[in-house]
């Protein structure tokens, strides 16, 4: 019923795959990390991280909770986030509660998103000193339903 078939069963290396695919992780509901995460995939996230995440693009849900930096191209911000956001394109959802700077190049904002912090548009690149910005950069952000 279950034997072992001849063979090389390996996965093909990620040099093999087709030009344009890119990988795609998940962490469910029910996860919770404590550490940094560092990955060359996309990542959903529903579940709680405690330590900065660094990937190719983020997507995180509803129920989700970062506490901790977030580095990526593309991020997609629906649940809570405690830390600083840099990256190239930004969306932060209605449901979205983030506590911490935003560094963007294209920002978009949903009406019902939370945001204390401050925005810097300054092509998703961390500036060295971003707590020393003037206090006129400085945000409270909530955009009535």
């Amino acid at each position: 019923m279950f034997s072992k078939k001849s063979g090389n069963m390996a996965k093909a290396p990620a040099s093999a795959r087709p030009a344009g695919a890119s990988t795609f992780s998940m962490l469910g509901s029910d996860t919770a990390i404590t550490g940094n995460i560092e990955a060359s995939a996309d990542l959903h996230i529903d579940g709680r991280v405690e330590g900065d995440v660094a990937c190719s693009a983020l997507v995180q849900g509803e129920s989700s909770e970062i506490t901790g930096a977030i580095r990526a191209e593309t991020v997609r911000i629906a649940g809570a986030v405690h830390g600083t956001i840099a990256a190239r394109e930004v969306v932060i959802l209605r449901t979205a509660r983030i506590e911490g700077d935003v560094a963007y190049d294209t920002l978009t904002v949903e009406q019902g998103a939370r945001l204390q912090g401050r925005l810097s548009p300054n092509g998703g690149q961390t500036p060295p000193a971003i707590a020393q910005l003037p206090k006129s950069h400085e945000a409270e952000l909530v955009l009535a339903e």
